[in-house]
């Protein structure tokens, strides 16, 4: 690391309310390709100085460089909303691109494929390996008529398959879980792995995706093969959205085959898939194609809020753990961090630590955390949930025809969201 940049970060670290100096060290950050540690402290911009335009779009661009295209889409808008000078038409033209086919972004390395050229995709094998999680639903906190749901639908006919069978029940399916950002979605996931001691297969957008013709399709079908030459298993798709959008919005051909191919694959594509579970989540459920929640394939989409009283003090605590600490009162600052999301919590912590380490450079001795410091820093990090719900409240409320999203609507009636 250079060592103007590291002491930038040194200097961020003492005086964290500086946001010259944090725009400064993203900027820099983002320019070494450094996008999720640039992203971190933009994101912090953002928080601390609401409707900062230059913030907002860095965030943009960060977001589209990882590859989340659709809120790369809302923070590029919002930063033109704060100042429309910041209009960058090239810009929104690629974030556009990127979510119609986020095959757009692969760049290749050479001159094509063979010996002359070597794709960037191809530095990771085809097929993602395997896990058997260790984590249960006793490591997942609160949640509890989720978790039911999932022991009804995954756990109980493993157990007594039989039963099931009788009632022409197979064990299998698949379950896609929708909800806001950070709320453990992936966690619970391979919770419900964990909890039924199966082979658990974790997929990314990256581990299918190919920029050549028919290849995204190939590594698709391998993955449902080697899950049925495994099962009982799960195969857990995250952003399901980005390998399975609507087939109406889309205007590339290749994309729609790959859709197409994926509800192929859901259906058993000849082979049946007799124990394997099909997980998925997904951010925006209201971008995933109809075709995906017929019975069958997603037949059963769960709603994941964000953790309760119970679960936020337990993923305090967690947080908490190695962090020289006081006296606190973890029940207090879990009341005052309601529709926080567990991404949020982490990021309470991480700010109340920020800012003891300050005290203590300056007191010149280790300033334990005391609850007040959480307290101040739960007062500065505001829930990044309340933004999801204020989308899918007008989805819930507009395009609920089938009430798939019943529960939206009542998680935010109960909480006063709308």
């Amino acid at each position: 690391m250079p060592d103007d940049l590291q002491a930038l970060e040194e200097a961020v670290r003492a005086l964290p309310d500086n946001l010259p100096l944090r725009r400064q060290l993203a900027e820099r950050l983002h320019a070494g390709e450094r996008f999720d540690e640039a992203l971190a402290h933009a994101e912090v911009i953002s928080e601390l100085a609401p409707g900062d335009g230059p913030a907002l779009l860095l965030v943009a661009r960060c977001l589209f460089e990882i590859g989340r295209y659709a809120e790369a889409g809302a923070r590029y808008d919002a930063a033109v909303a704060a100042d429309v000078r910041l209009a960058d038409a090239a810009l929104r033209e690629r974030i556009r691109q990127a979510q119609l086919d986020p095959r757009a972004r692969i760049r290749l390395v050479g001159g094509g494929p063979g010996a002359d050229g070597v794709r960037a995709a191809d530095a990771k094998p085809a097929s993602p390996t395997g896990e058997r999680p260790a984590i249960t639903f006793a490591d997942v906190g609160g949640l509890d008529d989720l978790k039911e749901k999932i022991r009804l639908r995954v756990l109980y006919p493993l157990k007594r398959p039989e039963l099931y069978s009788a009632f022409g029940k197979k064990v299998g399916g698949g379950l896609l879980f929708y909800g806001p950002p950070g709320c453990g979605k992936t966690w619970l996931a391979r919770a419900t792995a964990g909890e039924a001691k199966l082979h658990f297969v974790a997929v990314g957008v990256e581990d299918v995706l190919d920029m050549w013709l028919g290849q995204s399709e190939k590594r698709l079908h391998d993955l449902f093969a080697s899950a049925r030459a495994q099962a009982p298993s799960v195969l857990f798709f995250d952003e399901v959205d980005a390998l399975g959008g609507r087939r109406s919005a889309l205007r590339h051909e290749s994309y729609r085959t790959l859709v197409t191919q994926f509800l192929s694959e859901l259906d058993g594509a000849g082979g049946g898939n007799a124990g394997v579970l099909v997980m998925g989540a997904t951010n925006a459920p209201w971008d995933v194609d109809p075709a995906f929640r017929r019975p069958g394939r997603f037949g059963d989409v769960l709603f994941v809020p964000p953790p309760d009283l119970r679960a936020r003090v337990e993923i305090l605590k967690l947080k908490l753990v190695g962090k020289p600490q006081g006296e606190i009162d973890v029940a207090e600052v879990a009341r005052r961090a309601e529709h926080y999301s567990g991404a949020d919590l982490d990021h309470i912590v991480e700010t109340a630590c920020e800012a003891a380490l300050v005290t203590s450079m300056r007191r010149g001795a280790v300033q334990p955390l005391a609850t007040a410091d959480l307290l101040a820093a739960a007062a500065r990090v505001k829930p990044s949930t309340r933004e999801w719900f204020s989308s899918a409240a007008s989805f819930a409320k507009y395009s609920n025809q089938a009430g798939q999203y019943d529960e939206v609507l009542e998680y935010v009636n109960r909480h006063g969201l709308a």
